[in-house]
This record gives C-alpha cells, sequence and structure tokens, in this order.
C-alpha cells in the first residue's frame, strides 16, 4: 500500500520510521517532509495547510492512507475534505479536533461531563479578564484559546505579570487569533505526565506514558517551547493513577465527545497534572506530541498501520496494544535563542554516527537538505532519542548520542529526565 504523511517536524519523522517497518506499506510521500523524513519516504513540496493539493495528491496517487500529523491541518478541517473525496484518512475531523483548536471548548467540556480539571473562566474582552484578575489568588495561568505552537500559556505570579500575559496574548496578539479569547485558569501543582492514545470514535486505547520538558533552559527555567525534551516510560504514571484516569478521564473524555456528535477518532493527546488532589487534565491535543511521539513510537510492538486503520474502521477493540519493556529519553538538539531569535542554514555533521546502531535515533524537526549537506532550518533542529533497559541508562544513552551531532549553534537542555535518577536511585 502507498502511505502519505502531512507534516514536517521530529513527530513526522517517527511516524515515518514506524510506519516504514510496517509489512504493508510498499511507498511513502510525505508532505512537504524534511531532510531526514527524506531517508525513508518521497518528499512532496505541498504544504501541511494546503488542503486541496493534499487532497489532489492523495487522489491523484492512488494513496490508501492519509496519516495527518499536524494539529492545524487537523483543526483546518483536512480529514472532512479526504473524506468527502471517498479517501481514507487518519485523524480526527474538523468537530473532533476542537478538542484542541479551543482549550475553552476543552474546558467547558470537561465542566459539562465532570472530568477532572483545573478551575476556570473564559473571556472574550481584555476588560472583563482585566477585572477578574485583580480578585484572582496567584500565581495564576493564562491560556491562549486557540494553537498556540504550544507557547501560548503564561504563568503569572502577580497581579502586574498577569496584566503584562493580558495585553501579551489578547490586545498585541503575540499568538495571532489565537488570543482572541482567553482562558484564566487556576494554577496546578504536581508532576505533568503525557498520555498518548488510540481512538476509534467509541474506543480508546492508551499508550505508554511519557514526560515532556517545555521549558527553554535547565531547571524549568527561560520561555515556554514546544518541547525541549521527553522520557518514557513516566515512574510517575503509577497503576493507581492508570486505574483513575481509566474510570475518570480516558473512556469518560470519549463518552463525552460521543454525546456531543462529536465521535474522536485518532490519536486523543492527555496532558495530565498528578495534584495532591488527584489526577486533573491540563490539555488535550488531537494529534501525537512532539517530542513525546519520538519516545513512545519507538518502544511500540504494534504494526502502526494495522493499528491506525483498526481505529478507521471501528475496531480497536480487536488490537492488542503492546509495548517494549524497556525506556526511551530524547533530547532535543535546538538552535541557541529559541524560541526567540536564532541563525538557520547552519550545517549539521555527524549523521554517520547513528548508522548501524540498534536502538539510536536522530529525529529531523527544522533541517534541510542543501548542495552542501544537511542544514538548520527551525528553531527545534533535532530530536536525540535512545532506549535503554532503565530510564537511567536511556538517558545516559541520549546524552551520549548528543555529542555525535555538530553544528555551531547548537543548545541543549542538560537535565532531561533528571528527576527520574533520584527515582529510580530509592
Amino acid at each position: 500500500m502507498k502511505v502519505l504523511i502531512v507534516g514536517s517536524g521530529g513527530r513526522e519523522h517517527a511516524i515515518a520510521t514506524s510506519v516504514a517497518k510496517s509489512k504493508h506499506v510498499d511507498k511513502i510521500y510525505c508532505a512537504p517532509g524534511n531532510a531526514g523524513i527524506a531517508a525513508v519516504a518521497e518528499c512532496v513540496n505541498i504544504g501541511a495547510m494546503e488542503l486541496d493539493k493534499l487532497v489532489d495528491f492523495a487522489e491523484e496517487n492512488a494513496i490508501d492512507l492519509t496519516i495527518i500529523g499536524m494539529d492545524d491541518p487537523l483543526v483546518a478541517g483536512i480529514v472532512d475534505r479526504f473524506e468527502e473525496r471517498g479517501l481514507r484518512v487518519f485523524g480526527p475531523r474538523k468537530n473532533a479536533a476542537i478538542i484542541e483548536g479551543s482549550k475553552a471548548f476543552s474546558k467547558d467540556l470537561m465542566k459539562k461531563y465532570h472530568i477532572p480539571t483545573a478551575a476556570y473562566e473564559t473571556f472574550d474582552s481584555p476588560e472583563k479578564a482585566l477585572a477578574y484578575l485583580e480578585t484572582s489568588k496567584y500565581p495564576i495561568v493564562l491560556k491562549a484559546d486557540g494553537l498556540a505552537l504550544g507557547k501560548g500559556v503564561l504563568i503569572c505570579n502577580t497581579l502586574e505579570e498577569a496584566k503584562a500575559g493580558v495585553k501579551t496574548i489578547m490586545l498585541d496578539k503575540q499568538f495571532g487569533s489565537a488570543g482572541n479569547c482567553l482562558v484564566v485558569e487556576e494554577f496546578m501543582t504536581g508532576r505533568e505526565v503525557s498520555v498518548l492514545s488510540y481512538c476509534d470514535g467509541t474506543h480508546i486505547k492508551t499508550m505508554t506514558s511519557a514526560q515532556d520538558h517545555k521549558r527553554a533552559k535547565d531547571g524549568d527555567k527561560g520561555l515556554n517551547t514546544g518541547g525541549m525534551g521527553t522520557f518514557s516510560p513516566s515512574p510517575f504514571y503509577t497503576k493507581e493513577v492508570d486505574d483513575f484516569c481509566n474510570q475518570y478521564i480516558y473512556q469518560a473524555t470519549m463518552d463525552a465527545m460521543k454525546a456531543e456528535g462529536r465521535d474522536f477518532t485518532g490519536i486523543l493527546f492527555f496532558g495530565l497534572m498528578l495534584t495532591q488532589d488527584g489526577p486533573k487534565v491540563l490539555e488535550y491535543n488531537a494529534r501525537f506530541g512532539d517530542p513525546e511521539a519520538q519516545v513512545v513510537l519507538p518502544r511500540m510492538k504494534n504494526d502502526i498501520v494495522e493499528v491506525m486503520n483498526a481505529c478507521i474502521d471501528g475496531k480497536l477493540e480487536d488490537i492488542d496494544l503492546q509495548f517494549e519493556d524497556n525506556a526511551a529519553v530524547c533530547v532535543v538538539l535546538a538552535s541557541a535563542g529559541y524560541p526567540e531569535k536564532y541563525e538557520k542554514g547552519i550545517q549539521i555533521t555527524g549523521f554517520e554516527n547513528f548508522e548501524g546502531k540498534d536502538g539510536y535515533y536522530v529525529f529531523h524537526a527544522g533541517t534541510k537538505a542543501t548542495e552542501d549537506g544537511i542544514v538548520t532550518n527551525g528553531g527545534r533542529v533535532l530530536g536525540v532519542t535512545a532506549k535503554g533497559a532503565t530510564l537511567k541508562e536511556a538517558r545516559a544513552n541520549a546524552y551520549k548520542a548528543t555529542e555525535w551531532i555538530n553544528f555551531s549553534n547548537k543548545y541543549m537542555r542538560n537535565d532531561i529526565g533528571k528527576a527520574i535518577d533520584d527515582v529510580q536511585q530509592k
């Protein structure tokens, strides 16, 4: 069969790597892809938001399955476009992708169906938001309602910071139209855990847990980013937590979406906070997390195409989803200055060091192929992932592998998964 993957980041490279292992797949295309994806797929010069061109390409090339990696096209309704033309596609329809596309929608959904989450209020006027913040407890969290590349969340410790945050999101429109509506949320404390799941509209099967590191600098300092690294599984995601989430969060979300006439098929991502009062939902995403996909997919035993087809056909119950009994850590190599200003076009060397090394991966995110070789083309450049028998071993392997890659403005956090060392030493 022929498969088309839509997207250009590390997540899509991880998906392409898994698809390439499928016994059912003869040919992979990726639109637009990147320099790393080109090693396993034919990259097509069509942007992820060129919906009509993507549908036309899939039809003209008799694509058997299209996998949508990114959030923007999902929220824009790309799945609906494919289905209208009778094309097989993996991902939620527009009316279901809203669970990520609007934080106000997802918070209202959780409130209506009693799914544990932080207390909140939503505002479509900066004046009303500012008046509310005058009487709020601090710290407090401000979230742009729409898609903001994982950066539209501000943690404010004082009223002054909150006022500045309202200006940034709603008046200065730093996150564009995502800031037309503002969600103000109570600040929760605890461990963050990410749990990805496959969904077929009725049934849900969760994957192994992971934990992302959003802040740009060591010690969880600096600005929010799209993710600076991750590890899987999370030692903080215990059986007790899993049992609670299965009962009150996972299936409850699927049932809530179905009750609203928004059956969810595809990947549903649960961002959880393990609070003193139990697990609560921080956010939903309607696709694989990035970089969570880079540690979860390498550990999955199943044929990814078989699982996705089961989701599309409403037969997820027939799948015995399995993961390796090991661990994986991903360290993002970024361009110095990310997520603000950074240079592009810098030559990258060392890819050959990964050849023939089982359990080591270098997933391309912001790269470009040129006549002189592969160069940087974004803030998050590469995701270096390594597996190990334990999280401690996987972490050591991942950091060892970061030394195999070089570019002049290479930047990374040096504490990805550091918390796991203490847990495993106890």
